[in-house]
């Protein structure tokens, strides 16, 4: 019999990493070592240090190694998955700048709009990138940059996404992926490659950003010596190019083989979002029109507050997350961070419909609601923007994957189980980033099709949950509060 062999799937998020020690003949999780991240920043802004993440990765490797009890002699490639969107400055000597700007720093915002305008409106946009410039986008914090930090912007010697900066650390190589690069604003998903017009646009010299690789699976280069020596694993193993976090999801997912929005996905976690395998380039003003990990499309849209925000009103209210009622007459908007679907960067949460007889549980349970709403909303959207209409039963009917911390929560299931009234399905595996990367790991060692080894994998078995009734009344009230309270209410004039 062959010696097992080990592949590192790593998950880089905006709270922590994760480092999935995965066999990679059968896809068994064997441990997950984590590391928490520290994020700062106030009215809008939200940075971290990018040398925590480093740590954080050094850290949980260990921590997954040590609870596996695997030999680091039996690891044969490692792939990170990161945050979408973050900007990270390097100088001359690979070290920051300054703190990484997130993908919810919504500083950002008015320079969004200029440069939507700059190239002539929505549209033009989608045409080229598949997205509309938000404060989210990496393009727009590079024009904050250069507008509000110019010796920072002229000191940079290079740029680089979450994903890259980790990726670059390990093998020693600036590359990033088609996926990830797709979520910057200056790459091109209609030429496959950066584009030369936007880059002038945004005053940016091609030179200070990594080349593209083929896939996420690219093997792009072998871990270091110095890497191996902060890892603890063998210095020469595989090195994939990696990804964004929703498109090593949809690799772990397998969604590369599945047909247009046959399986439509709901990640809850510090942001909701919402995406589907596409063979085909979608270019919709409605959406992310992103590229995927493994060659096909991956439309998306994105909203900011999803379990963090009803996290702090549980705090707030002095209850555990799962200890809520339905709202019954109260609305809560949990828009703690501004929003990005809807597009209000400036938005604040509201709250409205309170009664003398509105409990502590039902507020929070208004929480859930208006989060979840949200992010429904946002998949309404992607299906309409792809010609699906909502409404027709038989597209109602399909079911929704569950993913994300928020997939482990009772309330959270159940919530969008109420408001959906669709079927959902709950993976086997709660750590799909993780697996995906590692899926792209294992690929970059063997030169197989990530999406093939996902699929061949066994994650666990599916919890499938079965439609219950729609609860109109709620949506309804939760809906027509959010187009009141869309203008001067959440700060937009």
């Amino acid at each position: 019999m062959p010696p097992r062999t080990v592949v590192i799937g790593v998950d880089s998020s905006t709270q922590s990493t994760k480092a999935a020690l995965v066999d990679a003949g059968t896809g068994r999780l064997l441990a997950v070592g984590r590391a928490p991240h520290v994020v700062t920043g106030e009215a809008g802004a939200r940075e971290s240090d990018p040398e925590v993440w480093w740590q954080a990765l050094c850290d949980a490797v260990a921590a997954g190694l040590k609870e596996s009890g695997v030999a680091a002699s039996a690891v044969t490639g490692i792939a990170v998955a990161g945050q979408q969107h973050g900007l990270v400055v390097l100088d001359r000597t690979g070290r920051p700048l300054r703190p990484a700007m997130l993908w919810n720093d919504t500083r950002s915002a008015p320079q969004a709009a200029a440069l939507t305008a700059a190239l002539g409106g929505a549209e033009a946009w989608t045409a080229r990138t598949g997205s509309v410039p938000v404060a989210s986008l990496t393009a727009t914090k590079w024009r904050w940059l250069r507008e509000n930090e110019p010796e920072n912007a002229a000191a940079a010697a290079a740029l680089r996404l979450p994903h890259d900066f980790l990726t670059e650390r390990l093998a020693g190589s600036a590359v990033t992926d088609p996926g990830d690069a797709s979520g910057t604003g200056w790459y091109s998903t209609a030429t496959g490659a950066y584009d030369p017009e936007l880059l002038e646009l945004l005053g940016l010299d091609v030179a200070l950003l990594p080349e593209v690789a083929e896939t996420g699976a690219t093997r792009i280069g072998s871990l270091t010596a110095e890497a191996a020596g902060a890892l603890g694993l063998p210095a020469g193993i595989a090195v994939a190019a990696g990804t964004g976090d929703n498109m090593s999801a949809a690799v772990g997912l397998g969604l590369g083989r599945a047909g247009l929005l046959d399986h439509p996905v709901l990640s809850l976690g510090t942001s909701g979002t919402v995406f589907a395998a596409s063979r085909t380039r979608p270019a919709s003003t409605a959406l992310s029109g992103f590229a995927a990990a493994d060659g096909t499309y991956l439309p998306l849209a994105c909203t900011l507050n999803c379990t963090l925000a009803v996290d702090k009103v549980a705090a707030l209210l002095g209850l555990e997350r799962d200890d809520a009622a339905p709202g019954g007459e109260a609305v809560l908007l949990p828009y703690l961070d501004g929003e990005r679907t809807p597009d209000l960067p400036a938005a604040s949460g509201l709250l409205t419909g309170l009664r003398h007889d509105t409990t502590p549980q039902q507020l929070l349970g208004a929480a859930y609601e208006g989060a979840v709403f949200t992010v429904l909303r946002a998949l309404d959207e992607l299906l309409r923007a792809c010609g699906l209409d909502p409404a027709d039963p038989e597209v109602a009917a399909r079911p929704l994957r569950l993913i994300g911390g928020g997939a482990q929560g009772r309330t959270w299931v159940e919530t969008v189980r109420r408001l959906s009234g669709r079927p959902v399905i709950v993976p086997g595996s709660g750590e799909l980033v993780a697996l995906g990367a590692a899926a792209l790991a294992a690929a970059a060692a063997t030169g197989e099709d990530p999406v093939t080894v996902a699929t061949g994998w066994n994650m666990g078995e599916d919890t499938q949950l079965p439609a219950i009734q729609r609860d109109s009344e709620t949506w309804e009230r939760v809906g027509s509060t959010l187009e009141r309270a869309a203008g001067p209410l959440l700060g937009r004039a």
